[in-house]
């Protein structure tokens, strides 16, 4: 329920507009980190070969449950995004790639939006020094 709450809350804000990707990728870790759904985002994990072994039955258990919750990864990204972008990205497998094709696509803006970051922070100290 509080992750319902959650995800309704962060889509009455700002969406993923593709300008935007620098506190929307902030947001969308935290948010998955609180989830524990982060390590969807790093990791992938394989269907197991067809058996009829315990061992098998242990690792398709275990599979399941890591598929089940990469989908739950997937809609929370997908659900951060404005819709024009949705349809860009509702076809990857997992939340690894969409978040490895959020990155590519948008994290260019990384390194510009630290430095403008980290600039305002910097004057900011320093006005409230001067104060």
């Amino acid at each position: 329920m509080a992750t319902k709450n959650i995800i309704a809350d962060l889509n009455k804000g700002e969406n993923l507009t593709g300008t935007n990707y620098d506190i929307l990728h902030k947001k969308m870790t935290f948010l998955l980190n609180e989830q524990e759904l982060y390590e969807h985002l790093t990791t992938t994990m394989t269907r197991p070969p067809k058996g009829n072994t315990s061992q098998h039955r242990r690792d398709l258990e275990v599979f399941e449950t890591w598929s089940k919750k990469d989908r739950c990864a997937r809609f929370t990204l997908l659900s951060c995004m404005h819709d024009d972008l949705i349809g860009a990205y509702e076809h990857r497998t997992t939340a690894k790639a969409t978040w490895d094709q959020l990155r590519f696509d948008f994290g260019g803006t990384s390194v510009l939006g630290s430095e403008t970051w980290f600039l305002s922070l910097k004057c900011t100290r320093k006005c409230l020094r001067t104060r």
